[in-house]
């Protein structure tokens, strides 16, 4: 009787089980809510001309991105569901948040439709056609992405991204506002009038859009080993990152964004090296496996 009881406990707790749902696994998504609020009231600070804490906004909703999925790693509560929110919370954040902050910015703010502003209507709409098409490449960068991760990747593709993350899109495109916020540059400075002008915002959605639905390889840091010999140096470089990152954190960002700009064709000098050495090795491996004679 003893065995007969365990064993219905058992199916009750199954059952229990199949109904209900730990509380540690409704943390992460709860993360990735947070970062989509941020972004969403990004936008809305956007509309209201506050950009400087729209950038805190849309800092938050990095953070929370980077926090979520480690979290539901950490709790072993990764679930389909939260794969699927993250790509939208990453949309909203990192595709619409940006596009909408660039338009106003550029436009003026909401007071070119209250009182026409100071920029022409044309140059208005031509602000917001490379808006949009900057959030449909970020758009297009996710779906992607969701589809290749059933597919097995090349193994010198290990230190690369397809493309520019939407991250990273992100704070690249808004590099022209946090340098002149950083360096607190007057409208009426020449570098304002040229990293300000509504043409060089458009070149940068065309451009940081286009980034991120190629198929560039872009550098990740996730699969870099350091060697041994090299940890002091990398050490002491983090370190001084961070202090940077308290002393000024908008210049630091700036900077940072601004040299991801150049990293692109630098990354890709070292992917087709990758590429040829990987190439050479299974040319090398197939001759090993043709019979003599053959």
């Amino acid at each position: 009787m003893g065995k007969f009881r365990l064993r219905g406990q058992r199916r009750r707790n199954r059952a229990l089980r199949a109904r209900t749902v730990p509380l540690r696994a409704m943390v992460p998504n709860l993360v990735t809510s947070l970062a989509a609020c941020a972004g969403i009231t990004s936008m809305t600070l956007s509309s209201e001309g506050r950009f400087g804490e729209a950038l805190v906004a849309l800092l938050v909703a990095c953070v929370c991105d980077g926090m979520d999925g480690r979290i539901a790693r950490l709790l072993k509560a990764s679930s389909k569901l939260g794969a699927e929110l993250d790509s939208l919370a990453d949309f909203v954040n990192f595709g619409v948040a940006p596009a909408l902050f660039m338009f106003f910015w550029l436009t003026g703010g909401p007071t070119h439709v209250a009182s026409g502003g100071h920029v022409n209507p044309t140059v208005v709409r031509m602000v917001l056609g490379c808006s949009l098409f900057y959030a449909m490449c970020d758009c297009f960068r996710l779906a992607r992405f969701n589809t290749m991760l059933e597919e097995t990747p090349l193994p010198y593709w290990k230190h690369f991204f397809t493309g520019v993350p939407a991250p990273g899109g992100c704070w690249m495109v808004l590099t022209p506002y946090i340098l002149l916020y950083a360096f607190n540059a007057p409208e009426t400075s020449a570098a304002y009038r040229i990293m300000g002008s509504p043409w060089f915002g458009m070149g940068m959605l065309l451009f940081v859009g286009t980034l991120m639905a190629s198929r560039l390889p872009t550098i990740s840091l996730k699969a870099i080993h350091i060697p041994k010999r090299a940890q002091r140096p990398v050490l002491a470089f983090a370190l001084l990152l961070v202090a940077s990152l308290f002393i000024d954190l908008w210049m630091t960002l700036g900077i940072l964004g601004a040299a991801y700009v150049l990293t692109v064709p630098l990354t890709g000098l070292a992917f087709l090296k990758a590429k040829a050495r990987y190439e050479r090795g299974a040319g090398a491996d197939q001759a090993k496996n043709i019979p003599v004679g053959a």
